[in-house]
């Protein structure tokens, strides 16, 4: 029940009614005992810096960011964690001890939470479709795979530099591949996973049947290649209920939003004992609904 003590968490992105996180969160929030609501909070880009000042000053717990704001806001942030200096990229906000934001970024380990320690990747190569925000987290989850290559699709030629330079490793070489390259075709024939992190199917951005880099380009894949999108909404999504009919192991989004969610939880609140089960419960009852 909210009352006078009640805090605040919220979610930063644009759009962002579509988002599992409140309900998710807030699962969790009375499963803990804690006096606190998380909300859906749509913010565009020029009113960020606004936005968070307001929210500190108000005393709120903590913030989750999404698209499209994950690096823009790294540049508003009072400190970031290593792994946010070198991703560029923030998908949650701590406040700070002595005012402003701690920026750090959680969807590293909830990204690679579905994919199972048991496997073994090493040697394998991945294909992954955008070089956003949520890109940079899923590069350096799969660096630590010990994969052979990693190739990075994207629409712009200089965005894809720039990422590469970033997020370059000798334990994993990015190789930069335009949507529209001949190779990119023979990249797929390859690729042992391939991730989508773009909003391309996505319920409310576009036509949700669409499938990143279009349809044909998939009837190439090698059929043990894992297809993981990012996106939750819908379930599944048009691109892996087509890799379903083709046999691929097939991961959507829901996983990763509820493990990152537990860190970030883990980090606003100090405590280890948050339930998630009751977080992913909670997702997959409103996504019947």
């Amino acid at each position: 029940m909210i009352n006078g003590g009640t805090s605040l968490l919220g979610l930063l992105g644009n759009p962002v009614r579509h988002s599992l996180s409140p309900v998710m969160h807030n699962a969790a929030l009375e499963s803990m005992g804690l006096n606190w609501r998380y909300l859906a909070l749509p913010c565009k880009t020029e009113s960020l810096d606004l936005v968070l000042q307001g929210l500190r000053a108000v005393g709120c717990q903590g913030l989750n960011v999404t698209i499209p704001h994950k690096q823009a806001i790294a540049e508003l942030c009072d400190e970031l964690s290593p792994l946010a200096r070198r991703l560029g990229a923030v998908n949650t906000l701590v406040p700070g001890v002595d005012g402003g934001w701690y920026g750090t970024n959680t969807d590293v380990e909830g990204f690679l939470a579905p994919l199972g320690a048991n496997e073994d990747w090493a040697g394998r190569d991945a294909v992954v479709i955008g070089c956003g925000g949520s890109a940079r987290a899923v590069v350096a989850g799969l660096q630590s795979l010990k994969l052979n290559t990693i190739t990075v699709v994207g629409r712009r030629s200089e965005a894809l530099q720039a990422f590469n330079t970033d997020l370059q490793q000798d334990n994993a070489p990015l190789t930069a591949c335009l949507e529209n390259a001949p190779q990119l075709k023979e990249a797929v024939a390859q690729a042992a996973l391939v991730v989508n992190t773009t909003p391309v199917g996505m319920a409310q951005h576009g036509d949700p049947k669409a499938m990143p880099l279009g349809a044909e380009l998939w009837s190439g894949l090698s059929p043990k290649a894992v297809l993981y999108d990012l996106i939750y909404t819908p379930r599944p999504t048009s691109w892996l209920t087509a890799g379903q009919r083709r046999g691929h192991r097939c991961i959507d989004g829901l996983e990763m939003l509820v493990q990152q969610g537990a860190a970030s939880l883990r980090l606003w609140s100090g405590r280890h004992d948050v339930p998630i089960e009751a977080m992913r419960s909670a997702a997959e009852t409103a996504l019947a609904t």
